[in-house]
């Protein structure tokens, strides 16, 4: 999976689940969003499913560089 980012996905009820997605499978994901139901999602990890008519927010990681300890 190239260009993998950080996306974290919210749930009514606050369980956020965070996953690295490719463009494709995020664009995809939106669409399905839109759309409700279930969804499959391909992430580094392996195959997610997600009920996305729950779905409350999707973040997506900017990539901009952090100074942290």
């Amino acid at each position: 999976m190239a260009e993998a980012q950080k996306v974290e996905i919210g749930f009514e009820g606050g369980q956020v689940v965070a996953v690295r997605l490719g463009e494709d499978e995020l664009k995809a994901l939106r669409k399905q969003v839109e759309k409700g139901g279930w969804h499959d999602i391909a992430t580094e990890d392996g195959t997610l499913a997600v009920y996305v008519g729950k779905v409350a927010f999707i973040r997506t990681d900017s990539g901009a560089p952090k100074v942290g300890f």
